[in-house]
């Protein structure tokens, strides 16, 4: 017997061991970036094709809300794929992290207008459960002027929104589109609290710009901006010149941007750059090309989460195909051998989220919104949740 409970004792003693190990071991794959991130679940969202109303779906924005809720958000274009035209902003709601999700329904219709709407950056102000999206009118100028920069706002987790608000009236009359993707609310100083969203403007007055408020999106201000060379005059191959782009906070409080090369200045790859006030101000010297992210010259995600960085976008030179996920655990500096592809085939403008404040469950995932199509990029909206562990085990 006294045998017998001793070799009971040791099982039971390996046991917890082994319980122990596996539980260090996920918690060393987390702590150093052993990442593998898998594909949960995916499901298409829009589908282009002229059904009802709408012609294409385009310009993809995913949001989180401070509810627990994801806001999926589309450009609904009429009349054609051009960017250019009357268009709705789509929305679809999910408030269970992704796994169904409401019908679609519109908050802003244009109406006809030859140059309408254009997405735009979505904004959560956690301090006062609120969500800000901002888009353009008029930003083409095309048989119609002068450009205006919009708002409107949900303070009951995305169901409602507000009257557009014209935001021009404090900014200027400026030709500038937001995103497209997410802006943020800033976590640490300078300018704890900010809410910054940087876009871009015309092809010709191109550049990174940055517009800020201290006041919950009551108010807003001009920040930073990264010019286009030559400024305001037409572009030739090589040019510098930044366009659409999407800024990530930093734990040293300082905001990373990474940038669409339109002319291919440098390389064919992406720009980024970096503001240490809070988005006041973009030096030269904190820009810098990153020649692993190869880019067909689109718009691309990025997110930080827990330390570590990830970014999207079709990893081709010359092509929107490929859709790639990537991560860093060195802040962007360098990125890890390993990568994911989504889609092998066409795709285009992606964007990413996740839930910041979620419990242990939330820290394994982030979710993905991309256009993809088989013989187009426009042809789908699909919405991807990607398991950051799931590959391990």
């Amino acid at each position: 017997m006294v045998a017998r409970a001793s070799l009971m004792e040791i099982q039971s003693r390996l046991t917890v061991f082994f319980l122990v190990v596996i539980a260090s071991c996920i918690q060393l794959c987390t702590s150093f970036g052993q990442i593998n991130p898998l594909v949960y679940d995916e499901q298409l969202l829009w589908v282009s094709g002229g059904a009802g109303e709408v012609s294409t779906y385009r310009i993809p924005l995913l949001s989180f809300t401070p509810k627990g809720s994801l806001l999926a958000f589309a450009e609904a274009r009429k009349m054609s794929a051009s960017d250019v035209g009357a268009k709705f902003l789509a929305i679809r709601r999910s408030t269970d992290r992704g796994t169904t999700w409401s019908p679609t329904y519109f908050i802003v219709d244009d109406g006809s207008l030859v140059d309408g709407l254009n997405l735009g950056s979505v904004v959560v102000d956690e301090e006062i459960g609120s969500v800000i999206l901002i888009y353009s009118l008029c930003f083409h100028q095309y048989q119609c002027e002068p450009a205006s920069v919009m708002l409107v706002e949900s303070f009951d987790d995305g169901v409602t929104w507000s009257h557009p608000r014209n935001l021009s009236v404090q900014l200027g009359v400026k030709n500038f589109a937001p995103g497209p993707g997410f802006g943020i609310q800033k976590h640490y100083p300078p300018a704890k609290g900010r809410l910054v969203v940087c876009g871009h403007g015309t092809l010709e007055g191109n550049g990174v710009f940055c517009i800020l408020s201290d006041d919950h999106g009551r108010s807003w201000k001009n920040g930073a901006a990264l010019k286009s060379i030559p400024y305001n005059q037409p572009k030739q191959a090589l040019d510098f010149n930044p366009d659409e782009c999407q800024l990530v906070e930093m734990e040293d409080g300082s905001i990373v941007i990474n940038v669409r090369n339109q002319n291919n200045y440098h390389c064919r790859c992406r720009m980024v750059t970096r503001s240490l006030d809070g988005g006041e101000t973009l030096p030269l010297e904190h820009l810098v090309f990153d020649t692993t992210l190869i880019d067909p010259v689109v718009a691309a995600g990025m997110l930080q989460k827990e330390g570590v960085m990830y970014f999207i976008n079709p990893a081709n030179n010359s092509q929107r195909v490929n859709l790639t996920l990537r991560w860093s655990l060195t802040n962007g500096t360098s990125w890890e051998k390993n990568s994911v592809q989504i889609w092998a085939g066409p795709s285009g403008y992606s964007s990413m989220t996740s839930f910041a404040h979620g419990g242990a469950e939330d820290r394994k995932y982030i979710f993905v919104i991309y256009e993809k199509g088989h013989k187009d990029y426009d042809e789908t909206i699909s919405f991807a949740k990607i398991h950051l562990y799931g590959g391990l085990f």
